[in-house]
């Protein structure tokens, strides 16, 4: 009798980081792949807090002016990233409309709602990490407006008038920055950060066959 292998994983990321929905789209397709020829292993996903930008104020900053302060990047340089990230990202599945962008705004009332979710409904958490990334990066939504966190709660059916109250609150505030502060401390600067049963890290928006190889490595081991 085969016996079931377990795999978690700790996906530190932000709402408003493009490489997190990259890295989360190869990552649910090496899965897929890997259940097709081992039924017996299970992968579980907790997303875990971090902000690009903790600082950011909350009406935004509008995009081109913030990616320049932040990084030194020029207009051009700014087209071909989004170009880059645009292939990686229909690659797995996920589509982004990143010139329609006008601002980039602060993302920690959405990991409020993360850090909730897990909470009280952990398997909603992976459909609203990628609701979250969706309106953000695909509908051009702000994702720290609450009528927009508020809508998104209940159409995966969570309970929005809890979200609501959440969010008028102070409420998941001291477990994010303890979650925040963890990950810090452990030297987790960038993201995405996939963290395998709390051992093994990769770093950044990988390809589909470099989370598949890890996946399959562990439960080989």
């Amino acid at each position: 009798m085969s016996t079931m292998k377990t795999i978690h994983i700790d996906f530190v990321s932000d709402v408003a980081c493009p490489w997190c929905a990259v890295g989360l789209g190869a990552l649910e397709q090496a899965i897929s792949n890997i259940a097709l020829t081992d039924p017996t292993a299970k992968v579980s996903i907790r997303f875990q807090p971090f902000q690009l930008n903790p600082a950011m104020p909350p009406e935004g900053q509008n995009i081109g002016e913030h990616l320049t302060q932040k990084y030194g990047s020029t207009v051009d340089q700014q087209t071909q990233t989004y170009a880059a990230i645009r292939q990686r990202g229909a690659e797995v599945g996920f589509e982004f409309r990143l010139e329609g962008r006008g601002r980039t705004w602060n993302t920690f009332d959405c990991h409020r709602l993360l850090e909730w979710t897990h909470e009280v409904a952990p398997e909603k958490q992976l459909p609203l990490k990628k609701a979250l990334l969706k309106a953000y990066f695909t509908d051009g939504l702000n994702p720290a407006a609450h009528d927009v966190l508020l809508r998104i709660c209940g159409e995966l059916g969570l309970d929005a008038s809890r979200a609501a109250q959440i969010l008028a609150s102070d409420e998941y505030t001291q477990q994010v920055r303890a979650r925040q502060a963890f990950y810090a401390a452990n030297n987790i600067n960038s993201v995405p950060a996939v963290i395998l049963n709390e051992q093994y890290l990769i770093s950044g928006g990988q390809p589909v066959d470099v989370f598949e190889g890890a996946l399959r490595q562990l439960l080989t081991a």
